[in-house]
């Protein structure tokens, strides 16, 4: 899951992670960031370095969740495949664990990566540990160089367990098991960082799965009044005869007015942006805005709402 920041990419990617886990079955649904936004968004504490049961989804079934730490996962790769596991913590004393992750962002991604792969691919008695693994990934601008680890570490590793490890991670990720899912809002900077991303995605040969239109607002006037209101078509007259029908003051009538012509602008606006996203030819959901803060509450409506529109 990416989408710009401000869009609500990973409310979005939580309330996909319960959708998928309705009816019985299991999701993992991971971030790699280090801003424990899971965790804030399931009010729990802060996520360790493991897979944790955090969610029961509609209908039965289990959210698990995972913050990859960097410095943890070069940790583990180290002791997986060279059983260094003292030196290891030697080099975390040192700081070399920080300037190695800094110093090569490229083998950073791959490790990071390389985690969701083995939980995506772990097998229990003949069957995947996860019916579906959740990512929430780095925001548009970042997600081609996230995800295109092949081309991020060839000229640090051509041969060995670094190189094996990227090509496995990119043939998981150009396999049918991956899409890279969108969220945007009809708003100019996220939609056009969202074409970019798309069309990024598609140049570097990623699955593009579906278009998450998040935020949305309903329109409260009538389509066909939306243009000439948005030029300043309000009738005064009418509006203040309506206002002393209703036992209101007609004092409100300017206002109102004003009011209107927003309203009216933001969804001519918003229709112009659909339309952008439109000709990206992606499956689409969309999901409304929400008042008041986003809980665990909320999570479940949004869940629901993608579970409505066949989602799961």
């Amino acid at each position: 899951m990416t989408g710009k920041g401000g869009t609500g990419k990973t409310t979005v990617a939580a309330a996909l992670a319960l959708a998928l886990a309705s009816g019985g079955r299991r999701t993992l649904l991971v971030e790699v960031e280090g801003r424990q936004g899971i965790a804030q968004l399931f009010d729990t504490p802060p996520l360790p370095y493991e897979e944790r049961r955090i969610a029961v989804a509609p209908g039965g079934g289990e959210v698990r969740a995972l913050a990859i730490d960097p410095e943890q996962a070069l940790l583990e790769y180290l002791e997986l495949f060279y059983n260094l596991r003292r030196a290891g913590r030697m080099l975390k004393r040192m700081g070399a664990v920080d300037f190695a992750t800094t110093a090569a962002p490229g083998v950073r991604d791959v490790l990071l990566i390389g985690k969701v792969k083995e939980a995506t691919t772990r097998v229990l008695d003949g069957e995947r540990v996860y019916d579906a693994v959740v990512l929430d990934g780095p925001p548009t601008g970042r997600i081609g160089r996230f995800l295109n680890v092949t081309a991020e570490v060839a000229g640090l590793a051509r041969m060995g367990p670094i190189k094996t490890q990227s090509d496995g991670v990119t043939a998981l990720l150009r396999s049918g098991l991956t899409a890279v899912h969108v969220v945007t809002a009809l708003e100019e900077m996220p939609v056009q960082e969202t074409v970019d991303a798309v069309d990024e995605l598609r140049r570097l040969e990623l699955s593009v799965g579906t278009l998450v239109v998040n935020m949305t607002r309903p329109s409260l006037l009538p389509q066909s009044e939306v243009a000439r209101i948005a030029a300043g078509g309000v009738e005064l007259a009418r509006l203040r005869e309506g206002l002393v029908a209703a036992g209101l003051p007609d004092r409100y009538a300017a206002g109102l007015a004003a009011e209107a012509v927003e309203h009216a602008v933001r969804i001519g606006l918003e229709q112009d942006n659909r339309r952008t996203v439109a000709r990206l030819g992606m499956p689409t959901y969309e999901l409304p805005l929400l008042p008041g803060p986003v809980d665990l509450g909320a999570l479940y409506e949004l869940a629901q709402r993608l579970i409505d529109q066949g989602v799961g």
